[in-house]
């Protein structure tokens, strides 16, 4: 698909660079035009290198290639992930349609459906019962960033019950640091792990093991796998294992039960909002026309930086602390899905795919690599990410938060212009504007599912699997052989 696209680019990239500026100048409606509304978010993208011709181009091409069939074929449960003859089905985790989807001769609606209650149950119970005061999370990965990226982002609805805390790291650092403090007699551990062989994991996991000393397993462990035999072998009781499934990918597992200690800080009404903000996401992305579909806009607008303009690497500079560890999050989702150098057709690619992709968080980023983006010689797509409102009391600190992140929008549109070279700044640099009214489980549930999308779209115009990541397996394979030579 991508050999075709290319000619849209080719002809998109061709001609005199393009003028921000004048075209803000000759267009006193663009930036209401290209301005739109889904799931709770607002999208500028105004300041990026595209005319309504640029838009009708992708438009008609997406059209002939009749792109919402292969949108469709992820919800409707097809085996797009090829490699692994897998579904692709975070999205199910999250629908609040009732119709039953088929995979493999299961209902997949109905085990998902099994799987919540029982994990409403046990969050009622935990909070009912007060047991445990901290429950550590052992996973990484997608077992570990994504719900450990909403805990932060949603610090203004913790229920207060329990406190949640995360280890991922092998390095024994990380899981010392995070037992100081905690009493054995209530701490709760959650072992999430698919594949129940995660290296890491396992050894944290006999780690915590040992930190309990005499107290039982069964009593301060749960699992969250698709392999529950191993884990009854290792100890833990069979009604303390949730499922997992071959349909969601580690990196988009946050709405499935993997994200437990996600409903254990806000409670499972809150986690229920958190799908309910992706799901409108979903049933937008499934029916907007494609000038009107935001995560098909961010997609498009990626492949004309990058693909049509030779951009290296894209910042998700998120203008709030609680969305400290989105770039990061984000990272993972992207490079991992992404980074990819074999067609669908197990063919060699011979143009670029993935982006390197990074960020850092409100005005801590103007006073370090905001240098580079204004005065280098890259030219980087950004995307500023913007509550309107803050959830904390200090109004003047957040008025100057905004103020901040519309000033460097302008700075990155305008530059300046002097005698001194070393002062000068070009202006001219692509950027996205994504607002919200507020940070609150609706609102990131969106956000979310918008970046998942546009991710997935990428994936398609570049004939690459999105949702396999062997290149992970190598480093694996030889850490084993160096372990056992030691």
């Amino acid at each position: 698909m991508f050999k075709h696209f290319s000619k849209v680019l080719a002809e998109i990239a061709s001609g005199a660079p393009f003028d921000l500026a004048a075209a803000f100048a000759n267009d006193q409606s663009r930036e209401s035009r290209y301005t739109l509304a889904a799931g709770g978010l607002h999208l500028n993208y105004a300041q990026q290198f595209i005319d309504d011709a640029a838009l009708n181009a992708c438009a008609h091409f997406l059209d002939e290639q009749k792109f919402r069939s292969k949108i469709e074929a992820m919800f409707q449960g097809q085996k797009i992930n090829v490699t692994e003859n897998r579904a692709v089905l975070h999205t199910a985790l999250r629908s609040e349609d009732k119709t039953p989807l088929v995979v493999d001769e299961q209902n997949v609606r109905e085990e998902i459906a099994v799987e919540f209650a029982k994990m409403a149950d046990f969050v009622e119970q935990v909070y009912q019962e007060g047991r445990y005061t901290d429950i550590v999370n052992l996973g990484i990965g997608g077992s570990d960033l994504g719900p450990r990226m909403v805990v932060r982002a949603l610090r203004y609805d913790w229920q207060n019950k329990v406190r949640v805390h995360f280890v991922s790291n092998v390095d024994g650092t990380d899981m010392f640091e995070t037992l100081q403090g905690l009493n054995p007699d209530t701490t709760l551990f959650i072992l999430a792990s698919k594949s129940f062989t995660t290296q890491e994991t396992l050894l944290n996991a006999e780690t915590a093991k040992t930190w309990l000393g005499a107290r039982k397993v069964a009593d301060h462990f749960i699992a969250i796998t698709s392999k529950p035999e191993a884990a009854m072998a290792w100890g833990i009781k069979a009604d303390k294992i949730f499922a997992m499934w071959d349909f969601v990918g580690g990196r988009y597992s946050l709405w499935s039960v993997i994200g437990l200690p996600i409903a254990l800080a806000v409670g499972m009404d809150n986690f229920k909002r958190l799908l309910k903000g992706a799901y409108q996401m979903d049933q937008h992305f499934r029916t907007a026309p494609w000038r009107e579909n935001m995560p098909m806009l961010l997609a498009l607008i990626a492949l004309i930086n990058q693909n049509g303009l030779g951009a290296q690497s894209h910042a998700i500079l998120p203008y709030d602390q609680t969305l400290e560890l989105f770039p990061a999050y984000l990272q993972q989702t992207d490079m991992e899905s992404n980074g990819k150098r074999a067609t669908l057709q197990n063919e060699p690619v011979d143009y670029q795919t993935g982006v390197a992709l990074w960020g850092g968080v409100g005005t801590n980023g103007q006073h370090a690599f905001h240098q580079l983006l204004h005065q280098g010689t890259l030219n980087i797509p950004i995307d500023f990410i913007l509550p309107l409102q803050p959830r904390h009391p200090y109004q003047s600190h957040h008025e100057v938060l905004v103020a901040n992140c519309l000033a460097q929008k302008e700075a990155l549109l305008i530059g300046r212009q002097t005698n001194e070279l070393y002062r000068n700044m070009p202006g001219n640099r692509p950027v996205n504007l994504i607002t919200l009214p507020e940070l609150n489980p609706e609102t990131l549930g969106a956000l979310i599912a918008l970046y998942e999308h546009k991710i997935f779209v990428q994936s398609l115009l570049w004939d690459i699997n999105a949702f396999d990541q062997f290149g992970v397996e190598l480093g694996k394979e030889l850490a084993q052989k160096f372990l056992n030579a030691s």
